[in-house]
């Protein structure tokens, strides 16, 4: 009886021993199979559970197989700590890519640039097509003092103070977190080009951005901006007018609700606007366009020329002049004549 019992013990041993075997074989098997196809997305919830998380993942098609998965993550994984937020798969991926993608926090990034010289009413538009922030809110955050103040810019909005860059954001970022950013690489590019400032330029803050956006909206080829810089740089020492379309554009803008047909009229350049520098001296109340860092570092250093007028040679490059007379000429060569030719 004694050895019946021994061998019935043994079997059972035995048996338990092969269920177990074939339940780590399985595992295993599932552990190293990869599974899905295409791209899917998964958005996992700040506190969602193991059981919750495998429930998730197989419905949105990342992994085959709900209880294996939530065994394999339980009890083979259970150091592993997924994060919150929303994931990208693409592919078809073994349970521990789909693990590892978690626990390191690689969340779905959404991408944007905004290149140098854009207005925040067409920086808004870009970033509202990657669905993190309306377009309409950023817009609203971008015009409202209190928000530049809580950011540290000394404008009353945020023109200006976007840097343009290439952005890579999550979903949680949201508008004050993309601005946030954008103002803070700003920071970091005035801080570069503060640094290289000349001694003679005395222009704060708010007043160097301002020209470095004017200088970003009147240079064709970049290695003219420490040049135009200079410019205008002698038109505010000897207290002339800066005379500037750009400014012009910037004030029919403000007046229209940033429409604009295309055309500066005759009227355009003689209505009073604080924009307007053709009729008001000085530079305007703040910048009419994001600047770039070679924009700022002109602003700040530009270089030493005589040079009062400047004007475009219509191919994106432009030529100076250090007296009216010299400029006439070219206005009458590369505007008058130029475009004389080419209509005929």
């Amino acid at each position: 009886m004694k050895r019946a019992l021994l061998y019935l013990f043994a079997l059972l041993v035995l048996a338990a021993l092969g269920v177990a075997a074939w339940k780590l074989a399985e595992e295993r098997s599932f552990a190293l199979t990869p599974s899905g196809e295409g791209t899917r997305v998964v958005t996992v919830p700040p506190g969602t559970g193991p059981h919750a998380l495998a429930k998730l993942l197989a419905d949105g098609g990342v992994v085959s197989d709900e209880s294996r998965f939530y065994t394999h993550l339980h009890f083979f994984r259970r150091s592993a700590s997924p994060k919150a937020g929303e994931y990208e798969f693409i592919g078809a991926l073994n349970p521990d890519d789909v693990i590892g993608k978690l626990t390191r926090g690689e969340v779905k990034l959404y991408h944007f640039t905004t290149p140098e010289g854009l207005r925040v009413d067409e920086i808004a538009p870009l970033i509202g097509a990657t669905g993190l922030c309306a377009t309409s809110e950023f817009l609203r955050l971008a015009r409202d003092p209190a928000q530049a103040k809580k950011l540290g810019v000394p404008g009353t909005s945020m023109e200006g103070f976007l840097f343009p860059d290439t952005y890579s954001f999550p979903r949680s970022a949201g508008c004050t977190g993309i601005m946030g950013a954008m103002v803070a690489r700003f920071q970091q590019a005035w801080k570069d080009a503060q640094a290289q400032r000349l001694p003679g330029v005395k222009l704060n803050e708010l007043q160097a951005v301002t020209l470095a956006s004017i200088v970003e909206k009147e240079t064709g080829q970049p290695e003219e901006r420490p040049h135009v810089s200079c410019v205008f740089h002698n038109r505010l020492k000897q207290k002339m007018r800066l005379a500037t379309d750009p400014t012009v554009i910037y004030a029919i803008l403000l007046e229209n609700d940033f429409k604009w047909d295309g055309k500066i009229h005759k009227t355009d350049l003689l209505r009073p606007h604080p924009y307007n520098t053709y009729k008001t001296e000085g530079l305007p109340p703040g910048p009419i366009s994001n600047p770039g860092a070679a924009a700022l570092a002109a602003a700040l250093h530009p270089m030493k020329c005589n040079d009062l007028f400047f004007v475009s040679r219509n191919d994106h490059t432009t030529v100076f002049c250090p007296d009216y007379a010299c400029h006439e000429r070219n206005v009458q060569k590369w505007q008058i004549e130029f475009f004389r030719r080419k209509k005929g």
